[in-house]
């Protein structure tokens, strides 16, 4: 007994696979078209608290550019702006539209995720147009409801991000600027300890040049009998001798740092 109309495939038969692609085809130029460029930035995971299920430690070293779509055109939706006992509280939330086909080909074979195959929550996703982070709260991957047989897209529910003092290091001024702005953390400007030659050395490399950036370089030069700084006048011999401190007289001195009595000496 046949129920279905048998000049229709329904998900099944010859043309079904070229059929899915095409309809794949369709979904993406029509997100390039009406879509935004958006940068996915998976979260890696430093240190899990097993109790709470957390990760306070979170790095950002990646951020992917792909395009996605905003469901809500009309603005957010949520609760918008809040007052309560702790403030102004802002909860912004929407839904982005990605294709599935795009997050595997952009983000997934390019990078280790947590659970592979399919955006995380947790991760972070970035819009340049807003300069707004926003957090996956739930991923949606059965709507629409398997139109022709196939799901060929994810849909995002995300929130506005609240930074805690994560690492953000992908290489985006823009992105990595919020951690200089917005850290609390007292190590984000830390220096190393001394090096081989014995130096105080920055953290951060220098990106020109890619050397380290030294905050004191005390190369010693023994054939200059000498303490190479980055400043003529580092050393306390020359700070001396522009003082006049090596002179046999103190009358020309710039600032005389000597013990003597200031009511009875006299300058000779």
């Amino acid at each position: 007994m046949v129920v279905m109309n048998p000049y229709f495939q329904h998900g099944d038969g010859i043309g079904n696979a070229s059929e899915k692609h095409l309809y794949e085809d369709l979904i993406i130029e029509g997100l390039k078209i009406y879509g935004n460029l958006i940068y996915y930035m998976p979260r890696e995971i430093v240190n899990r608290d097993l109790v709470l299920g957390e990760d306070v430690n979170s790095k950002f070293k990646n951020a992917f550019p792909i395009e996605m779509y905003f469901e809500t055109t009309e603005g957010f939706a949520g609760q918008q702006e809040l007052i309560n006992k702790f403030g102004l509280e802002i909860r912004e939330d929407t839904t982005l539209m990605v294709s599935k086909r795009r997050f595997m080909n952009k983000v997934d074979i390019r990078t280790e995720l947590n659970v592979k195959g399919r955006p995380n929550e947790g991760d972070i996703l970035f819009f340049p147009l807003m300069n707004s982070f926003f957090e996956i709260q739930f991923v949606e991957d059965q709507e629409p409801f398997f139109q022709l047989g196939n799901l060929p897209v994810y849909k995002l529910r995300v929130t506005r991000w609240e930074y805690s003092n994560e690492e953000l290091d992908v290489g985006i001024k823009d992105i990595d600027k919020r951690e200089r702005q917005n850290s609390v953390n007292l190590l984000v400007d830390r220096v190393k300890l001394e090096n081989e030659a014995g130096s105080v050395q920055l953290e951060q490399d220098d990106v020109s040049s890619g050397n380290a950036n030294f905050l004191l370089n005390e190369e010693y030069d023994a054939t200059k009998n000498t303490v190479q700084t980055q400043s003529d006048y580092a050393q306390n011999l020359d700070l001396d001798t522009a003082a006049g401190f090596d002179t046999a007289s103190v009358a020309d001195d710039v600032l005389d740092f000597t013990e003597r009595n200031p009511f009875g000496e006299v300058d000779i």
